[in-house]
């Protein structure tokens, strides 16, 4: 069992984001604002809010303006602040100074756990933590750092779960197990993307990791699972009988950004805490709401 502290996260933004098309045609579905922040700045800061140093971007061909977003713009800055505007400077660089972004290129689309795969170098022998850019949480402890608590108490892997409805479990990878503590399941099956019949439970795994290097061994020799990919769910599944492995149920509210209900209750959500945004927005959803 490999122990320490999770100082690097992955994450796979390699996805042809299908769901918004077109507007994803040129622009990457991460860089789609929830109110005046892309959605891959959510994940970054929840990055940095966890107290990981370095952020591990799973890119592919034609992505570039991901990492772009985090280069300075030395032009740009200067025309705010000429302007007045020193916060909104300041908050260009804000995440990229905090902690080191870096990226690599998944040359094949081969699924979820081809894009973990992809990152083998870069975190070496050392615990690691995955965010899946879909899933935005808002909640007063990061879910990442919650998972890296539980890690750091049990020293097992652990994975984010969510209950959710039985005829949406085929939606996502189900664990099912035995309760350890509140909110705690020592995972002994986990199955990706099960029909109703299959599913051991209707506990749905949700976009949040944290694994220790075994899964790269396990995932170097895995061979393709549903849809042709290589499944992250499926090298799950042989960690358990390595090392164990965990979920744990975040506390927070979780939007599968990837979606587009989910997109636009994460705007809603969002632009509702925003103090500049609020009242307006309450009047307008109250008018929306009569005349529909």
């Amino acid at each position: 069992m490999v122990s320490g502290k999770v100082k690097k996260a992955v994450i796979p933004a390699a996805g042809l984001g299908t769901r918004f098309l077109p507007a994803t045609k040129s622009v990457p579905k991460e860089l789609l604002p929830i109110v005046d922040r892309p959605t891959i700045e959510h994940i970054v800061d929840e990055v940095h809010q966890s107290g990981i140093e370095t952020a591990i971007i799973i890119s592919r061909r034609g992505k570039s303006a991901i990492l772009d977003h985090f280069e300075r713009d030395v032009d740009l800055e200067n025309k705010l602040k000429k302007e007045g505007k020193f916060e909104l400077a300041r908050r260009l660089n804000e995440q990229s100074e905090l902690i080191t972004i870096v990226s690599v290129r998944q040359s094949v689309p081969l699924g979820l756990g081809q894009a973990v795969y992809t990152a083998r170098s870069l975190v070496g022998d050392e615990p690691f933590a995955v965010l899946l850019g879909d899933d935005i949480f808002d909640s007063s402890l990061p879910a990442t750092l919650q998972l890296i608590q539980v890690f750091e108490k049990f020293q097992k892997p652990v994975v984010a779960l969510m209950t959710v409805e039985s005829s949406d479990i085929s939606k996502f990878g189900c664990a099912g197990g035995e309760f350890i503590e509140e909110n705690i399941l020592e995972i002994n099956s986990i199955i990706e993307k099960p029909s109703v019949e299959e599913a051991p439970s209707n506990f749905a795994v949700v976009g949040r990791y944290v694994l220790t290097p075994t899964v790269f061994e396990i995932l170097k020799d895995l061979p393709p699972g549903k849809g042709g990919e290589i499944q992250l769910t499926d090298a799950l599944a042989k960690l358990i009988e390595q090392e164990g492995l965990l979920g744990y149920f975040v506390d927070g509210y979780r939007f599968d950004a990837g979606d587009q209900l989910g997109f636009l209750m994460a705007n809603i959500h969002f632009g509702l805490k925003n103090e500049k945004l609020k009242d307006r927005l309450i009047a307008f959803l109250k008018d929306e709401i009569k005349s529909s």
